[in-house]
């Protein structure tokens, strides 16, 4: 049976406890930051809106992304043994590959959500229905579980040799193609076709949103709703800029650079430390965030 190694963030025997104390805080803060947005929206009746739906279940996916990847990391450096099963390794990239397409898909539909509010707001809450609301959280959830599936499928097909070192925390699919002894050239094929279908449009997507968003604000008279309208965006793009932007490092890194450590510490940033930062963001930049934060822990506070 094939097995892989994965060779993690470093080489080095002495980092590995810094490494396992870093990142089991990381997975831990993100597993609790997460938890309380989703919490926060449940609890307060004022975060009942189509925004707030969206963001819950991106907090979910964020942890469902993170746990795919680093407990399996941590038990590595805790047992010392780098080996991950062949099944194992295609799960984790499909699941990677999963939760990584439903985050671009939804961060896609709050761009929608936001450009409704702010440039149709008298119809905002006939579009933005609950039921319009679930469809598009289940549409995300299929496209991004049939581009898993196919990708998983494609590697399934390949022939790997004795060398099976992956030079990464995980199984990260490029990582997967280069160790094939057969012919993958379908798979990069599919690889970057896939890459400028699957997140070149949402891209795309967010960008018009955010063009007829622009345009709508400047067109107010007033001051305050000029920065009221661009309040409720803030945390979005830069939650937008945070993922995209470590994601697309990570291709240019791994496109003008033969180093693959520097590869896997530029993916970090998309898989991890933007799966932490987002319960941040969006607490700290949004009034009704914070004010649903007090009531939560006055609640928490009164019952202790």
């Amino acid at each position: 049976m094939i097995e892989f190694f994965l060779l993690g963030l470093s080489d080095d025997p002495a980092l590995q406890s810094f490494i396992f104390s870093l990142f089991l805080s990381i997975y831990l803060v993100t597993i609790l930051g997460n938890c309380l947005i989703i919490l926060a929206v449940r609890s307060d009746s004022q975060l009942h809106k189509p925004m707030y739906f969206f963001l819950s279940n991106l907090s979910f996916n964020d942890m469902c992304l993170i746990t795919t990847t680093i407990p399996k990391m941590l038990i590595n450096i805790q047992t010392q043994d780098p080996r991950i099963a062949y099944t194992g390794c295609l799960s984790q990239v499909c699941l990677v590959l999963n939760f990584a397409g439903i985050e671009n898909c939804l961060l896609t539909v709050m761009a929608y959500d936001r450009y409704v509010a702010i440039c149709h707001p008298l119809n905002y809450t006939v579009i933005m229905n609950h039921q319009f609301c679930v469809k598009l959280v289940l549409l995300s959830l299929f496209i991004s579980i049939v581009h898993a599936l196919i990708h998983t499928l494609m590697i399934s097909l390949l022939s790997f040799c004795t060398q099976t070192d992956i030079p990464h925390f995980f199984c990260e699919l490029a990582q997967i193609i280069k160790l094939a002894c057969s012919d993958n050239f379908n798979n990069y094929l599919l690889l970057y076709t896939m890459s400028v279908l699957f997140f070149g449009v949402p891209v795309f997507g967010i960008i018009l949103s955010y063009i007829h968003i622009v345009s709508s604000v400047l067109k107010m008279s007033s001051l305050g709703g000029k920065y009221k309208a661009f309040s409720t965006c803030g945390s979005h793009l830069s939650v937008v800029s945070l993922f995209y932007g470590t994601g697309f490092s990570v291709h240019l890194s791994s496109a003008f650079t033969n180093s693959p450590r520097k590869t896997v510490v530029a993916s970090v940033m998309y898989t991890v430390v933007t799966q932490m930062l987002n319960p941040f963001i969006y607490s700290l930049r949004n009034r009704e965030m914070k004010e649903a934060f007090k009531k939560l822990f006055g609640k928490k506070t009164s019952l202790l």
